[in-house]
């Protein structure tokens, strides 16, 4: 059993399928694209309900009005695109992030979930939000979902304790798969959880077999912390076979 609907305004405009008996076990947060909404991630968030009836799914409609393309529709937009470029895109995304950052934690808390439970999935736009989001604050999410996006600055640094799922379409017009092997290959070099998955024949789109393969890697990817914890606990009974 599920509940599908709006969460109230003064929350952040979301479209939620939530547990309708029990409190959740997981928090999944869902992130469009630029000129989108909430609505463009329902199939990933019908998904991630199906494989974990226990968690809370929430798309979230990002913080501004598209403001890219003139009378461009009613879509939103996680950090304004009206006149980037490579020099200032970094920056863009670095002012938005102190918000974006805000309103994940208080999802966590307001479901009262620890880090390691929240994981965060976006389309392009969304994606680089959620990418550069773990770069930036240590334990905030534990998993991220990267669909048709990339990062904003090729990281320098591995994210503590967070597995990085890329997925993109090798013909994506938009955000060249090219640069996304460059960002698995510094990360994987940087010592981080990362796979990436790169499919023929898709677009810039949120692909139903991008979605298929991201539930794949949720169930078979075991992150690195868990099997550290497993070790250390290994450990410790050896040496205390009676504890």
């Amino acid at each position: 059993m599920s509940a599908d609907h709006e969460v109230p305004p003064q929350r952040s405009k979301a479209l939620a399928l939530l547990p309708s008996d029990a409190k959740p076990e997981l928090l999944f947060l869902l992130f469009h694209g630029a000129g989108a909404d909430a609505a463009q991630m329902r199939p990933l968030a019908k998904a991630l309900h199906e494989q974990y009836p226990r968690a809370a799914v929430l798309s979230l409609n990002g913080p501004e009005a598209f403001d890219a393309i003139p009378g461009g529709g009613s879509g939103w937009q996680w950090y304004s695109l009206a006149g980037a470029n490579d020099e200032n895109h970094g920056r863009r995304v670095a002012d938005a992030l102190p918000a974006f950052i805000a309103s994940i934690r208080a999802w966590a808390e307001q479901f009262e979930l620890p880090w390691p439970r929240v994981a965060l999935a976006g389309f392009s736009q969304g994606a680089v939000m959620a990418l550069e989001a773990v770069q930036a604050e240590l334990e905030l999410a534990g998993r991220v979902l990267a669909f048709g996006g990339g990062y904003a600055t090729l990281p320098e640094h591995a994210p503590v304790d967070v597995s990085i799922h890329i997925l993109h379409g090798l013909e994506d017009p938009v955000l060249p798969s090219e640069d996304q092997v460059d960002a698995a290959k510094r990360l994987v070099q940087l010592g981080a959880d990362v796979t990436a998955d790169l499919l023929p024949g898709i677009g810039h789109e949120l692909h139903p077999e991008l979605v298929k393969r991201a539930l794949e890697q949720l169930q078979s990817f075991v992150p690195a912390r868990v099997w550290r914890e497993a070790m250390q606990a290994a450990q410790e009974l050896e040496k205390d076979p009676d504890a």
